[in-house]
């Protein structure tokens, strides 16, 4: 599930820069769209326990969205002030600062394979985005850590409330977005009317894709420790980089293939290895 979220998402950075617009109006926009994405998804999925949904998140949930907003605006600003690659190598440190919070507050040990795949995917993601990474500016770089760390907090908040799908909350987390960047801009008066093409691809990828993909992504901390959930995530990352080579043309150097080799190699063989314990501690249950 929540392979298959980062998976949906994977078209986000082609999706944006097909839609042109400065990062303010991308806010809001994106902010307003996925809150009602999101809301709907919500109402389809809980019907007349819609209301009950949000209330059953609580003060958590409250968190929750607001980890969530600081992500997105870590995000979509740390890709103004500095190099794409260098926001993409910050951000994969999200599972190792996921894996941090959850063994300091939820005292949750990872295991040895858990440890040697983050920081292979770690270094697959750094061969990945080399070309494109550099100095950048200490702002942006800032903004893309917000980023990474807003996220692993998002996923080990989520791992306080067992059994609670905190998902309906990225309704308020997209409200929040696009209210901070309405009163950045001026109550609107520092924004442009999107031309026909940038709504048509604003609502396939803020109403469609983004609700759906994080609806399955938020609620992989029900399932998963927190660092597990951020490791599938760079999949995103990998794909991503697949279809901004395939629409636009902009070819990954040979050792960024590799990168993406090694992280979606080291994804496989980890689940793949878990799938084959978890299938001889159901037999030894059988067993007994």
């Amino acid at each position: 599930m929540t392979a298959g979220g980062a998976l949906i998402i994977s078209p986000d950075a082609l999706l944006i820069k097909l839609i042109g617009l400065p990062d303010l109006d991308i806010l809001l926009w994106r902010g307003l769209l996925t809150a009602l994405g999101f809301m709907l998804i919500v109402a389809f999925r809980q019907g007349r326990g819609f209301v009950n949904a949000y209330r059953r998140c609580g003060w958590t949930g409250i968190g929750v969205a607001v980890l969530f907003s600081f992500s997105t605006f870590g995000f979509v600003l740390g890709n103004q002030y500095t190099k794409g690659g260098n926001v993409l190598m910050i951000l994969a440190s999200a599972p190792l600062i996921a894996a941090a919070l959850s063994r300091v507050f939820l005292h949750e040990r990872q295991p040895r394979r858990t440890w040697v795949a983050i920081f292979l995917c770690l270094l697959g993601t750094s061969l990945i985005v080399l070309d494109d990474a550099g100095a950048g500016s200490w702002v942006g770089n800032a903004f893309a850590l917000l980023a990474a760390t807003s996220l692993a907090a998002n996923f080990t908040l989520c791992r306080t409330r067992p059994g609670v799908d905190m998902s309906p909350m990225l309704t308020l987390a997209g409200l929040m977005v696009a209210t901070v960047a309405l009163v950045v801009s001026g109550f609107g008066e520092r924004l442009i009317v999107p031309s026909s093409a940038s709504w048509v691809w604003l609502v396939v990828l803020c109403l469609g894709l983004l609700p759906l993909g994080f609806t399955l992504i938020q609620r992989g901390p029900l399932y998963l420790p927190a660092a597990d959930v951020g490791l599938l995530m760079l999949s995103e990352v990998v794909v991503g980089t697949l279809w901004v080579w395939w629409i636009l043309g902009e070819q990954p150097a040979p050792i960024g293939l590799l990168g993406g080799a090694l992280v979606i190699g080291t994804l496989l063989v980890k689940g793949l290895y878990e799938r084959r314990l978890e299938m001889r501690q159901r037999s030894r249950v059988q067993a007994s």
